[in-house]
């Protein structure tokens, strides 16, 4: 069994696997940290401008939430292939590369979280936001008094579940050839037929998942107790 493994990654380029690890780290951390900035806030607005919600505004919330929907109804194979295909037009001597695929990645999943962000909040008990309401609060304050602490668990799992959807977007994103481990897993396990490269690339990308998993979890687990 030994010598069977030892086999299978005697010709593994183990300092190609560490670069391309650190850059779908770097993808992964970018662009969940652009998508929980920009999400969380449209989320909220979603919220807040939705059915008998303080800013109660019928067109301005179908529109920003048709907007939504149709970015989260594009697949994002679809998305990125569409995306660098206009970054082509725009800089045609230059190819994708890392922070390209963030922006992408950040473009794919803010629509995503912000729909579980707007979820999140319409569990927030309303008489919650009324007795706040009626102590005079305005409504950032409501939202960042009341509304933001109760669902902090809630969002917590929100931005978890986004965290690791976007580790398989890092991973579709190695289609157009801008490094990942997705990239490494087309370029040498697909295109080459390197076994020994997929199994890598796969378990990583679950390392990725399940560390993300475990601290989501932790974090819901000690807000909630509060």
């Amino acid at each position: 069994m030994i010598e069977l493994i030892t086999e299978l990654f005697a010709s593994t380029d183990w300092s190609e696997i560490a670069t391309e690890s650190l850059n779908t780290l770097y993808m992964l951390a970018g662009s969940l940290l652009l998508t929980t900035l920009l999400g969380v806030p449209l989320g909220i607005f979603l919220f807040l401008t939705g059915p008998d919600q303080l800013w109660s505004n019928k067109p301005v919330y179908m529109l920003v939430g048709f907007i939504v929907n149709l970015l989260r109804s594009i697949p994002f194979i679809i998305l990125v292939v569409i995306l660098a295909s206009v970054q082509a037009i725009i800089f045609p001597t230059s190819l994708p590369g890392v922070a390209d695929i963030v922006v992408m990645l950040t473009v794919g999943a803010v629509p995503f979280l912000a729909r579980l962000v707007e979820t999140a909040l319409r569990e927030v008990d309303r008489g919650i936001i009324e007795a706040t309401q009626s102590m005079g609060a305005r409504v950032g304050q409501i939202v960042w008094s009341a509304l933001l602490p109760e669902a902090r668990p809630s969002l917590i799992a929100a931005i978890t579940v986004t965290g690791i959807t976007l580790v398989g977007y890092t991973a579709m994103a190695g289609i157009i050839g801008a490094g990942g481990l997705g990239d490494l897993a087309i370029r040498y396990g697909y295109q080459r037929n390197q076994m020994d490269i997929t199994i890598i690339c796969v378990v990583l990308l679950l390392v990725f998942v399940q560390v993300q998993q475990v601290i989501g979890d932790r974090l819901v687990i000690h807000f909630s107790r509060k």
